[in-house]
């Protein structure tokens, strides 16, 4: 089980912010930190992961190492840090919205244990959980150097202990912020699985219970939760570790991780602009069905309220993906060939047929070229097509490029009549673009690159084969 402790190295603001406000009389943060001197400190908290940081105030220590951080109001309840120069090291502290007065000393030799704090329960406790496990895992340090015959023994025996200090630590504070800071870092606590008929623990039973469970320690009504390191790790690993990679699964989960969050507005704004992200433009082949399903259940009906220009934008996009997803049979596109002749997708009698959006002016696309002849020439016995289609219309240049990457054995489309625009009618925002049917032209992948196409070929039809 992990338990909480100090977090990694911070990095300084971050494009996405949710402004969050608390309300009261003002602050005050009296500290005494012994090894720094002359420097200015700076004040901020966590927003959603460890990696982003929200600075708040700044305060200049005196040669002793006092300093005072003061505003006139209510800083926004979090978990805090206070930088040192150069952003080397820091001090945590919880701030709960309502102890807006307190006082602390420390050392930077070891700020945890040389910690003491004044009119603050939740800084008492944070730092006495702190020091509890500090202390256990130094005692664990020295059994393991020791290794003693009774090594597993201690260890377990240790475990315990500082197991059995958790449990009551958490029980006898369970009000105070401190202790829903420290449920949020962990992970559920799972019973004893079944046994199945073979004797072994059940791991589908164990899964099921740990992701059934797996949001129990979180508040969603608390907009406190937003200015942790916690909410945006465990997003992540929820949609990439628990879900099934399929968009029906993704989109149940959705739903159902949008409705804890909305117990308050801006946790679910977060959560929906999250995963909404998350699927624009996936790692994931075909999960783009579900940045489609979020911008049309949040978006487009007005729940998450964004501006008009920018709802303007995205029911365009949606427009233009919600048929060019993956199983979806591919629209209609008629195209000229270098001898005037009319070609076109649906025309092409094949297993598979790659398409493959350029323009003879790009770079990655004269990149990409020569590798998408190889593969073609590997593969074209086995019934594959490539259609290599220009998204310019210079027809000098078009046909300079087919010549010069000797692509005369594919089947070449051009918009003669200039027509067609390619990004709103084939989401072709960035050239190359690759789109793979199969031999009903069906779309089984997009945005493929061109470097992936045999190996993405080679895993879909064995995956075919094995349903046969």
């Amino acid at each position: 089980m992990k338990y909480f402790i100090r977090l990694s190295v911070l990095s300084l603001f971050t494009a996405f912010t949710f402004i969050t406000t608390g309300l009261g009389q003002g602050y005050q943060i009296e500290a005494h930190i012994k090894g720094i001197r002359d420097s200015s400190l700076i004040l901020g908290h966590y927003s959603r992961s460890n990696t982003q940081f929200v600075p708040k105030d700044t305060a200049k220590a005196d040669a002793d190492g006092n300093l005072v951080f003061k505003g006139t109001t209510n800083l926004p309840g979090g978990l805090y840090v206070i930088l040192f120069p150069g952003n080397r090291s820091w001090v945590e502290l919880v701030y709960s919205g309502k102890e807006n007065n307190f006082s602390f000393t420390t050392d930077t030799l070891d700020v945890i244990g040389h910690m003491k704090v004044k009119n603050s329960k939740e800084n008492e406790l944070f730092y006495t959980y702190q020091n509890e496990l500090n202390s256990k895992a130094k005692h664990i340090e020295v059994l393991r150097k020791q290794n003693g015959p009774d090594f597993q023994k201690q260890l377990i025996a240790s475990q315990e202990e500082f197991k059995a200090f958790r449990q009551k630590f958490l029980t006898d504070n369970t009000e105070t912020f401190t202790v829903k800071l420290l449920k949020m870092s962990s992970d559920p606590e799972i019973p004893a699985a079944p046994k199945l008929a073979n004797g072994k623990s059940d791991s589908i039973w164990v899964f099921n219970y740990y992701k059934s469970h797996y949001w129990d320690d979180y508040d969603f009504s608390d907009i406190r939760i937003m200015n942790t390191p916690f909410l945006e790790p465990r997003l992540d690993r929820y949609f990439k570790n628990l879900v099934v990679q399929v968009p029906d699964s993704i989109i149940k989960d959705a739903n159902k991780v949008v409705a804890k969050a909305s117990a308050n507005k801006d946790i679910k704004s977060f959560v929906v602009y999250y995963i909404t992200n998350q699927y624009e433009n996936p790692k994931t082949v075909g999960t783009e069905a579900v940045w489609v399903h979020m911008a049309q259940k949040y978006y487009l009906t007005g729940e998450m309220g964004v501006a008009d220009d920018i709802k303007k934008r995205i029911a365009e996009k949606v427009d233009t993906m919600k048929d060019l997803l993956v199983n979806k049979t591919f629209p209609a596109l008629t195209l000229t060939d270098p001898e005037g002749k009319k070609v076109s997708p649906q025309a092409l009698a094949a297993n598979y047929t790659v398409l493959f959006f350029y323009a003879p002016t790009c770079g990655h696309c004269k990149e990409a070229s020569p590798k998408l002849k190889a593969f073609y020439d590997k593969n074209k016995a086995n019934g594959i097509k490539v259609m290599a289609i220009s998204t310019e219309h210079d027809m000098k240049e078009w046909k300079s490029f087919i010549t010069t990457y000797h692509l005369e054995e594919l089947v070449n489309g051009f918009d003669a009549l200039k027509q067609i625009d390619f990004n709103r009618k084939f989401d072709v925002v960035t050239t190359p673009t690759i789109y793979i049917l199969d031999k009903n032209k069906k779309i089984i992948a997009r945005k493929m690159p061109v470097e992936q196409l045999e190996d993405f070929l080679n895993y879909y039809q064995n995956k075919m084969a094995k349903k046969i």
